[in-house]
């Protein structure tokens, strides 16, 4: 599969021999045979270090192989999908979505020249543009390629960076409508085929147009050669034009019911090719796109409709169906026919004339005029005639109407083309269509060569070469052949006006006239193919169908039945306005040609006009207007190559490459430049490269082109080999090969000398350190053996005395345990003695215990018997006497007195229970009355609901009756469901009741345990205190910090737009306006410079909003869900109860807290910590419970809303505006709630913190002590303690209870008005059943409207009294005002008179320097020349050796000499003139650092005095007490500081974007080009594109000093100026960001700069820039942290890139760079000498898969355009007003002190 294979010569070739003996890249030894005749020998490889080139012109040898070698290197290793080939931009489709086209690339690449970056198709657009504003021409890029290649694509991205870089100026956005072009081109000319999936199926050529001031004011389309064929059929795998599937994708939308589309399985024109589904491909999605895209081109919505009937008649019409009638001849279509009746109703045209002309054509003689019927196969293709007709109508119309949208009444200045056409093709059947696009591809391949042909020979005279001519491949015979007199298209139309003329007969003459061309030639086995021999290849042509095709044919009936279309746009497509008859442009299958059938004269004018406008005809036309149009601009190649047929991402054919690569022209171009000198190098960059090569003696000569004469004809000895030209070396092929040689044969020379010196000289470190080392060893051993001698003899006379004591010691021991033994036994046999007597002892003593015990127990045994028998004697006693008074009572209740006694009382009892007996029979009766009554009338409710039911069913049927049962059904499930919710409303509060009984009972418990744990808890609870508090303040202080730098870059960012809207609006007004202008100065700075309106919301206000919205919006809007609205009040009344709620929890626990603090003593203040935090969860707890609550019930109210407005069809208007002031009013009190929540967690966190430092010191001051005795007197202290503070615990755990019992009460109530209100649901539930339907409506409308009136008058009553409390504030602020100025009045008279006084007696007393009070006075008729001498026309040269800040000082005086004398008029015009004179001077001098700079210091320090001096006890700390005289007194100018703040972003952004526009251009050739180490780096050959910066003394040649230089400068200004430090710290915090951004993506475009020696010179650049920051002091700034990721990407060309450790090594060091930038200068690396190597694939994707778990953003490049957000820090003055003097230079003598 491979055409070209890389192999290495094993053995030397010597002339005359038959092989060469080559070893393969696989090891494979192969004997190749060479031609002893022609001696052609293989091709040369390039080496190493020139593989992988931007440029193909680099390559040292420039033939096939190498070309193909190198652009598979740069695909598949380095995944580089441009190269450049001289001119020419080679683009390889990566099929792959790559992040390479952002809008960061789009700016890296604006502005820069062709050479300094990597190839993009950005840099041949950029290149364009470059050209068209410097030379005065147009421009054209010409894309071109095979199908798939990626030319749409390119074309794209080509025009989207014209319309970035060249955006409109005015409000048009022109460019938006241009990039709106392509999707709706896309939809109506791409489709699917075997070989893309978007294919483009015409050519087009895009004129972008340019005023003088090169933004884009129009553009031009023109088209070629539409596919037509593809309308009416598709090829198995392949689709029709997109917008047929996204038409029937977007089918089921209403507006396009009438299009009667479904799927697009379902017609015939739509799924001849399989599978109408792409995979990735949304239509629906896609259609959406493009009627946006019509949408921005100005294209109606009934335009839209119109032509999607268009579209949609088109596939009616493809599935006619038609049927043969049996004769053969004729045919039919059904009346009844679906498809035809909606074709004839989409395109208003008549059913019948159009079924009759389907089928029926007219002919047309000199004598008669007859109709005739058609077979099948000519009404097929009749009709598929008319189809293609059709679109190809509808095309022409749409990008008629596109160029309307894209046409401007502005002159156009100059204008560059993209052409976007196709590439050479050949299949295996090759027809007209190919034909065509082959004849076009060889007039471009002619204009190409002509063109390369013509920059080499200016090349060559610009060098002062001589000029010998070039042989190349001239196409014009092949040009001829075709276009030429009697050529092939000359034949085809003449042959096209026979009336029966045929292909065959075509062919026959081809074969007569051309058969002696060497670019013709007819094929052996048929005879109706030709063989054109193009420059690419040969194609053979297959001549059936070729008249058809060139003839375009349809039928003048059909077309004159779509003119009489009622639709307008139907009939003007087919409306000609020159002549009646319509062109014809469709193509179709049938033999007959058209005819006119007005009158015998126009057959003939119809042949004329059918012969002028055959579609060959036309496309030559146009295709030499495209020719004219190309030969007048200046082109631009860009040729797509398609890597593999399989669509396969980032995989190479080696074959399919090499064939587009022949066939586009990049081959011809390596030939060209091959035949004359291909390697070119600038005498400054060969000298650079080579100067290794030159001698030492040569060296002392200043003049490097003599240098560089002298080197080259000492090495190379044939002068043919090389040429001087007059800035440049031209080598032939192979020379620098050879140059780079001898180059590595002179490093690799002084590599083995330097080895040899270094290893002698390891070797003779080595011997003498082994020398020593032998020496040392020596010296050791012997001292080491005579000290073991002595140390033997020691030992020996140490062992005899050891020996000695050893037996003195055993003799010792014996005798001392003989001694012990016998001690021993002696005391053992005494105590056994002593034992025995013990024993006999204790035996008689135990028994006299026993006789004692047993004894005693007989005594006690008899004493009880006695006492049993006398009880027993007396039980039978009294019961004796007992029974005798039974016997009495017996005989006594026999008695007829004591039986009335007890009568008595029972009578009383009977008739009490009679007449309860009879309430009850009455009461029963009575409900057994009403049971009757009820059972009755349940069975008349029951039998006359059946017989409504019974008639319900016969009117409405038994639909209705389940609707109704359903409706029954949801109504129980919903009544359940609010049971249900009840229940767990219940069973929710009886949980959180038992959670606070268990929690208070555990607070109980932990009383009781304080007073044993006391000691340790303060020590735990102390230091858990302390680590809890710290961590818990870093994050917050860390998210805090993070959010007020998110907050005020967004504010930043809003001022800054804000700032260049005012200038837009500025400049606008100049235009309008150009001779008069007039300073708005009288207007207010808070209307015209700021944006801060003063906003105060009432609640009541909104809902009085809301209700008045709700009356003002009308009938038709009347349908609202009022349900939705009261819920939605209903809940801002309990949120707005809620928040009362808290906010006097909040004030109860701060007077808690307080009363606490005073009471409690210091050593036990810790004590209740831990029941206020349970405390504070809880109710954090509550409240966030109770948001979610509210989160739900807004959801579900937003849902409803949803739901109605879904279901009411009848409205057209949602109702989410009639709820919009009720869920704005719901949003505040969620913000006051969270605000309430955050002020209860503030409070406690800071009561917490003053608790944990007292405990703190405490605990500080008793460890000393706490190991001395305790005397008991302190210990009762203690105890005391200890009881009060459980005294205290118990009080605060009762409060608790108290509030817990308060809030269960509360909940009780709730719990209560809910069950209520449920009740009254359901009652009003059971009643509302029981109505017919339309009394369901009544009543529920009813009882809205009463709840919503009692809603109204409730807040009418709050209204009403909101309004009182108003009016009386209102009335007292009245009484105190008149007061104040009363007051004030009073001061200013006294003031005035003293005033007066001292300035009468100024006229002949001077007045002493101590009397000045820091105040200036002015004329209100000064203000002008105020400002005009202090602002418009100061210049800050003059204030030099004078205070910094002068002007701002100055202004504050004046302004508070305004406050002074109570003047707020004079304030204000102050300081609104001041405001506007800076915007004025800073517009004037925008490009001015010094300026800025100044305004910028006197900005900020006029901020600073306002508020210094403003009386905020937080800004006057640092005041003395003469500087808190010079307060001012009257005015708050808070709102004027805010406006000042703005100001001073606005100053400070400009700043920044003067001190980046200088040091730009710097930065570039500073960081990475210039050899701040001499001799480190070396240059690589370059090929056709030059660096711009390559230039030994160019202009634009920058040194790191020159940077540095710049900064000093920007340093040295602002200090002077007195620029507050923090500010200048950020300054040089973002220009050092901008530094880094702007090297490291140049270092990741361009591949020339990574390498070993660019990441050396840059680590030696970083440094020097953090030296100089901390030489100024500013390393404070985080300056040094913003060059990491640059410090990073440094180390990164330096490390090792081998191993997996190094690979581990690489993503541990390198984390300020993302995933993508790592990788992507992995694979831009180059090694710029042989010792060097590449860094492998392998290692490339080591690093990727250890680096995927990263989760980096997808940008590639730093956004160079960031801004940090600034911050203005308080920076008081030390100068008193009294101290400051005003020079006279500022001419401001009419300013009097004060």
């Amino acid at each position: 599969d491979e055409v070209w294979r890389s192999a290495e010569l094993t053995k030397d070739y010597k002339e005359g021999e038959k092989s060469l003996q080559l070893k393969l890249e696989d090891e494979t030894i192969r004997e190749y045979p060479v031609d002893a005749q022609n001696n052609q020998l293989p091709f040369l490889r390039n080496p190493d270090i020139l593989v992988g080139e931007n440029d193909l012109t680099a390559l040292s040898y420039l033939h096939e192989p190498a070309v193909l070698h190198n652009l598979k290197v740069r695909f598949l290793e380095s995944n580089h999908i441009y190269t450049y080939c001289g001119i020419v931009l080679v683009a390889i489709n990566p099929y792959e979505q790559l992040p390479i086209y952002g809008q960061d690339v789009i700016y890296a690449y604006s502005g820069q020249n062709m050479g300094d970056m990597d190839p993009h198709i950005f840099a041949v657009a950029e290149e364009a543009y470059k050209q068209m504003a410097r030379d005065e021409k147009n421009q054209s890029i010409i894309v071109s390629g095979e199908s798939g290649a990626g030319k749409t694509v390119s074309a794209k991205y080509a025009m989207r960076y014209f319309a970035t870089v060249g955006g409109s100026a005015s409000e048009t956005n022109i460019e938006e409508k241009v990039l709106a072009s392509s999707p709706i081109m896309e939809a109506i000319g791409n489709a699917k085929t075997t070989r893309n999936d978007n294919s483009s199926r015409f050519g087009k050529y895009i004129q972008i147009g340019f005023d003088k001031r090169y933004h884009i004011i129009g553009a031009n389309m023109r088209t070629y050669l539409l596919e037509k064929s593809r309308v009416v059929f598709q090829a198995d795998d392949e689709r029709n034009y997109h917008i047929f599937y996204q038409l029937c994708a977007a089918a089921s939308l209403p507006e396009f019911k009438e299009l009667a589309l479904t799927c697009a399985e379902d017609f015939f024109y739509t799924s001849q090719g399989g599978d109408t589904a792409i995979e990735g491909v949304d239509d629906a999605e896609d259609f959406e796109k493009t009627r946006q895209a019509f949408t921005l081109l100005g294209v109606r919505e009934s335009h839209q409709i119109s032509i999607f009937k268009i579209i949609a008649s088109i596939l009616h019409l493809g599935s006619v169906e038609i049927q043969a009638e049996r004769d053969g001849d004729s045919c039919s279509i059904s009346p009844q026919d679906e498809h035809l009746s909606n074709f004839c109703r989409l395109l208003g045209v008549e059913h019948n004339q159009m079924e009759h002309w389907l089928c029926h054509r007219k002919l047309v003689t000199t004598s008669e005029t007859y109709v005739k019927t058609m077979s099948l196969q000519q009404v097929i293709n009749a009709r598929n005639a008319l189809a293609k007709h059709i679109y190809a109508q509808l095309f022409g119309w749409i990008v008629e109407h596109i160029n309307k949208a894209l046409h401007t009444s502005i002159k156009q200045h100059s204008f560059i083309g993209v052409l976007d056409i196709y590439g050479f093709e050949t299949f295996e059947v090759n027809s007209f269509e190919q034909f065509c696009i082959n004849y076009a591809n060889e007039k471009l391949q002619q204009q190409f060569n002509l063109h390369v042909f013509k920059l080499e020979q200016e090349e060559y005279m610009k060098e002062q070469i001589p000029w010998t001519l070039i042989d190349f491949y001239d196409n014009q015979p092949c040009i001829d052949l075709i276009e030429a007199k009697l050529g092939i298209l000359d034949l085809l139309d003449e042959e096209c006006k026979v009336p029966k003329g045929t292909d065959q007969n075509w062919a026959q003459k081809l074969y007569d006239r051309h058969s002696s061309s060497q670019h013709f030639q007819k094929p052996r086995m048929s005879n109706t193919a030709f063989i054109v021999v193009h420059f690419a290849d040969k194609v053979e042509y297959l001549s059936d169908g070729f008249l058809e095709k060139n003839r375009d044919t349809v039928y003048e009936e059909q077309i004159n039945i779509l003119k009489a279309s009622k639709f307008p746009l139907v009939a003007d497509l087919f409306r000609d306005d020159k002549d009646p008859i319509p062109a014809t442009t469709t193509s179709g299958k049938g033999s007959s040609s058209k005819i006119n059938i007005r009158s015998a004269r126009p057959p003939m004018k119809a042949s004329n006009k059918e012969h002028k406008k055959s579609v060959g005809h036309q496309f030559r036309t146009s295709l030499h207007l495209l020719m004219e149009t190309l030969n007048a601009t200046t082109p631009h190649y860009v040729r797509c190559i398609k890597p593999n047929d399989e669509k396969l991402p980032f995989h190479f054919d080696p074959k399919r490459a090499v064939q587009q690569l022949r066939a586009c022209g990049v081959l011809e171009t390596i030939r060209i430049s091959a035949a004359g000198y291909p390697s070119r190098w600038t005498y400054h960059d060969f000298f650079n490269r080579y100067r290794v090569l030159v001698k030492k003696r040569e060296l002392a000569n200043t003049d490097k082109k003599a240098i560089c004469r002298s080197v080259l004809e000492s090495l190379v000895k044939d002068p043919d080999k090389f040429q001087f030209g007059r800035t440049k070396i031209f080598f032939r092929a192979g020379q620098v090969a050879y140059l780079e040689k001898l180059r590595a044969d002179k490093f690799r020379a002084a590599t083995i000398m330097i080895q040899k010196t270094v290893r002698g000289w390891l070797q003779k470190v080595k011997y003498r350190r082994l020398k020593r080392a032998t020496l040392t060893l020596q010296k050791y051993c012997r001292g080491y053996l005579a000290r073991r001698l002595a140390e033997h003899l020691r030992r020996t006379r140490a062992a005899v005395v050891l020996q000695k004591q050893y037996r003195m010691r055993r003799t010792r021991l014996a005798y001392q345990r003989v001694r012990r033994a016998a001690i021993v036994i002696q005391a053992f046999a005494r105590a056994m003695f002593v034992r025995r007597i013990y024993r006999q002892v204790l035996m008689e003593h135990k028994a006299t215990i026993i006789q004692k015990h047993a004894r005693g127990w007989m005594a006690r045994r008899h004493f009880q018997r006695l006492r049993a028998a006398a009880i027993v004697i007396q039980c039978a006693f009294r019961r004796l006497k007992a029974k005798q008074e039974l016997k009495a009572l017996k005989i006594e209740a026999r008695s007829a007195e004591h039986l009335k006694r007890l009568n008595v009382g029972m009578e009383n009892k009977v008739v009490q229970l009679q007449r309860k007996i009879d309430d009850q029979n009455k009461e029963f009766k009575t409900l057994s009355e009403q049971l009757s009554a009820v059972t009755s009338m349940h069975t008349m409710q029951v039998e006359k609901l059946k017989r409504e039911l019974a008639h319900y069913q016969q009117n409405q049927g038994a639909d209705a009756s389940l609707q109704l049962q359903e409706e029954v059904q949801s109504l129980r499930t919903e009544l359940q469901r609010a049971h249900s919710e009840r229940r767990v409303l219940e069973d929710a509060h009886s949980r959180e009741k038992d959670e606070l009984r268990k929690r208070v009972a555990d607070l109980e418990q932990e009383n009781a345990l304080l007073k044993d744990e006391k000691e340790q808890l303060n020590n735990q609870i102390l230091c858990q205190s302390k680590d809890e508090f710290a961590q818990n303040s870093v994050k917050e202080n860390l998210l805090m910090k993070k959010e007020l730098e998110e907050e005020r870059s967004r504010y930043q960012n809003l001022v800054k737009e804000y700032s260049r809207l005012e200038q837009r609006y500025d400049n606008l007004r100049d235009e309008q306006t150009p001779g008069h202008r007039r300073n708005p100065s009288n207007q207010s700075s808070l209307e015209s410079d700021s944006n801060y309106p003063s906003i105060s919301t009432s609640e009541i206000g909104d809902t009085e909003d809301a209700l008045q919205q709700v009356e003002e919006i009308g009938a038709e809007k009347a349908a609202m869900d009022m349900t939705v609205f009261l819920k939605l009040q209903k809940r801002v009344r309990e949120l707005e109860q809620e928040r009362k709620k808290l906010q006097v929890q909040l004030e109860k626990r701060e007077q808690d807290s307080k009363k606490v603090q005073m009471e409690q003593p210091r050593n036990d203040v810790d004590l209740d910590q831990d029941a206020d935090l349970a405390y504070n969860s809880l109710k954090r707890q509550e409240l966030e419970s109770e948001n979610k609550k509210l989160k739900n019930d807004l959801n579900e109210l937003r849902k409803a809303v949803a739901d109605q407005a879904t279901q009411n069809n009848s409205s057209h208007s949602s109702p989410d505006s009639y709820s919009l002031a009720p869920s704005e009013e719901l949003e505040v009190r969620k913000e006051e709630v969270l605000i309430l929540r955050t002020q209860i967690v503030n409070a406690d966190q800071r009561r917490l913190a003053g608790k944990s430092m007292e405990p703190n010191i405490n605990a500080r001051a008793s460890w000393p002590n706490s190991e001395k005795h305790v005397d008991q007197e302190d210990a009762i202290e203690a105890y005391h303690g200890v009881c009060q503070t459980n005294r205290l615990l118990e009080a605060q755990l009762q409060a608790q209870s108290l509030e817990h019992e308060e809030q269960v009460e509360n909940l009780k109530a709730q719990v209560e008005a809910l069950k209520e209100e449920m009740d009254k649901q359901q009652q009003t539930f059971c009643q509302t059943l029981l109505l017919s339907p339309e009394a369901q409506v009544e009543f529920g409308v009813q009882q809205e409207i009463s709840r919503l009136t009692n809603e109204n008058l409730d807040l009418k009553e709050l209204v009403e009294k909101l309004e009182k409390n108003e009016r009386k504030l209102k009335k007292q602020l009245k009484i105190y005002m008149k007061k104040v100025q009363d007051l004030e009045a009073a001061q200013a008279l006294a003031q005035s008179d003293r005033r007066h006084h001292e300035l009468t007696r100024q006229v002949t007393v001077q007045r002493k320097e101590k009397d000045f009070q820091g105040m200036l006075e002015y004329h209100k008729e000064d203000e002008a020349l105020l400002i005009r001498n202090l602002v418009t026309d100061l210049k800050p040269q003059m204030l030099s050796g004078t205070v910094p800040c002068l002007p701002a000082y100055i202004l504050y005086m004046c302004i508070r000499h305004a406050d002074y004398t109570n003047d707020d008029l004079k304030v204000h015009s102050l300081l609104t003139s001041t405001i506007n004179g800076i915007k004025k001077v800073l517009k004037k001098h925008n490009d001015d650092f010094e300026m800025t700079s100044f305004w910028l210091s006197n900005t900020c320090r006029l901020l600073h005095c306002l508020k210094q001096y403003s009386g905020d006890e937080g800004f006057m700390t640092q005041n003395t007490s003469k500087q808190n005289e010079h307060c001012l007194k009257n005015f708050d100018l808070t709102e004027y500081r805010q406006v000042l703040s703005d100001l001073s972003i606005q100053i400070y952004q400009q700043l920044i974007k003067i001190a980046e526009g200088l040091l730009q251009p710097m930065i570039v050739s500073a960081m990475l080009e210039n050899e701040s180490i001499q001799g480190l780096s070396g240059v690589k050959p370059m090929g056709y594109r030059k660096r711009s910066s390559s230039m030994a003394d160019g202009d634009n040649s920058y040194c790191l000093e020159a940077i540095i230089r710049q900064m000093n400068c920007f340093h040295t200004v602002m200090c002077d100026q007195g620029l507050d430090p923090e500010i200048i710290l950020q300054v040089f915090k973002q220009l050092f960001y901008m530094i880094t951004a702007v090297t490291l993506n140049n270092l990741l475009l361009r591949k020339d700069v990574c390498s070993w020696s660019t990441g050396m010179q840059l680590r030696y650049n970083i440094s020097e820039l953090e030296e100089w920051l901390r030489g100024r002091n500013l390393h404070q700034s985080g300056a040094a942290q913003t060059m990491e990721p640059l410090i990073q990407a440094a180390q990164l060309l330096q490390l090792k890139k081998k191993t997996h450790e190094d690979a581990e090594a690489i993503c541990s060091l390198c984390t300020s760079l993302s995933t993508q930038q790592i990788v992507k200068i992995l694979n831009l690396y180059t090694p710029l000498n042989e010792f060097e190597e590449r860094v492998t694939v392998s290692f490339i994707r080591t690093i990727q898969a250890q680096l995927q778990e990263r989760n980096d953003p997808q940008q590639l490049l730093l956004d160079s355009k960031h801004m940090f957000p600034v911050l203005f820090p308080f920076n008081p003055s030390s100068l008193t007003m009294d101290s400051i003097h005003i020079p006279a230079c500022l001419s401001l003598e009419f300013l009097n002190e004060v």
